[in-house]
């Protein structure tokens, strides 16, 4: 008996390993656990397209071929054009065919007649004083009337306001024609700066404060005129304005381009202009609105094509017709056509993140106040 549980005892320690090693080959299986970092992080396009990318950040060379629009850069203002000149009174340089015309019609037109019936009124006036003085007419005359002269003071002025007439109803038809606009702004007046909308080009919008000494560098433009945030407009284009206010009736006026046009809230007033000259353009608000009216200036920038491209870009804009700039580090979320139901998550393991749409460049606005600005007051 001894005998026997000896050897069942050999046999079953001599089968000890062989079962050992069959329950080393066949594991239990076991659930894989994955990091919340590693299923919420999005893998970077570009960095999946890559065979072998170890990163999922574009390197500088990939980025600087996405950055081919040329960058802007502001112009500096002449003093000879869309600033007024010291000492000077006459008109200022018109840069757009109605001022020209404007200009033309007061020049040659306005003028001229003016200072001819200045003259005469002045010359009679002398003549009649010396010549009808109390010490030369001791017995005045008793003249009822010349009917002459009265058909002659009648004709003469109503013929002189006729040739004034004709080319400035023109002029005004002309002004004030709803134009077929290649760009359009829309201008809201504020107490005391401006707002310019760029509804054709991704509808940003611009804040236009004035610059206060102390901020304002000679680049800029002249003292009140100079301000942080000017409209820019393509030389040559035909640029519609609409012009509104949020607050009490202002007055958009850019006098190089012979363009006035009051806002008043809750009205849309329109107008426009064409300039032909590139170059920084001044001008201010012309209708009292309060205690800082004075300091309300407008900037405008006529620029090249190209150039107003750039500026548009680095708007966050868009030219018409151009697709917005993507975001190369966003997710292009999936086509309802095509994307499936999504997997429900396992329970006791993080949710994927969901994917972020792709968006351009988020349109560049400025919110600073009006009294914003550093420094001394003006």
């Amino acid at each position: 008996m001894k005998t026997l549980k000896t050897i069942m005892m050999a046999l079953s320690l001599a089968a000890a390993p062989a079962a050992v090693l069959a329950q080393a080959a066949a594991p239990a299986p076991v659930p894989a656990v994955t990091t919340p970092e590693a299923a919420t992080t999005p893998v970077s396009p570009t960095a999946a397209a890559t065979p072998g990318a170890t990163s999922a950040t574009p390197d500088a060379k990939e980025v600087a071929k996405a950055n081919t629009a040329p960058a802007y850069a502001k112009i500096a203002p002449s003093a000879d054009i869309g600033q007024p000149i010291e000492g000077g009174f006459k008109i200022q340089p018109q840069v757009t065919s109605v001022g020209e015309d404007a200009q033309w019609f007061h020049n040659v037109v306005l003028m001229p007649i003016i200072t001819v019936i200045c003259i005469f009124v002045l010359v009679l006036l002398i003549y009649v004083a010396f010549r009808y003085r109390a010490a030369r007419n001791p017995i005045p005359s008793k003249t009822s009337h010349n009917t002459l002269i009265e058909i002659v003071w009648t004709l003469a002025p109503v013929l002189i306001l006729l040739v004034i007439a004709v080319p400035s109803i023109q002029l005004l038809a002309k002004q004030y024609a709803p134009p077929k606009a290649d760009l359009t702004v829309k201008v809201i007046g504020n107490q005391w700066y401006w707002t310019y909308q760029y509804p054709d080009n991704g509808d940003f919008e611009l804040v236009s404060n004035m610059l206060k000494e102390g901020v304002r560098k000679p680049e800029d433009g002249p003292r009140l005129l100079a301000v942080d945030e000017r409209m820019v407009v393509p030389v040559g284009a035909v640029v519609k304005l609409i012009v509104t206010s949020n607050d009490v009736i202002h007055s958009f006026a850019v006098p190089a381009f012979w363009t006035k046009m009051d806002a008043v809230p809750g009205r849309l007033n329109e107008t426009g202009f064409k300039a032909d000259r590139p170059g920084v353009y001044y001008g201010q608000c012309s209708e009292l609105c309060g205690a800082r009216h004075g300091f309300m200036p407008i900037a405008v920038d006529v620029v090249s094509r190209e150039q107003f491209a750039a500026w548009v870009a680095s708007k966050g804009g868009t030219m018409p017709g151009a697709a917005p700039v993507a975001n190369p580090d966003a997710t292009t979320p999936a086509s309802p056509a095509t994307a499936g139901p999504a997997a429900p998550a396992a329970p006791g393991l993080a949710a994927p993140a969901p994917a972020i749409p792709a968006t351009g460049a988020a349109p560049a606005t400025t919110s600073q106040a009006a009294t914003a600005n550093q420094g001394s007051q003006p």
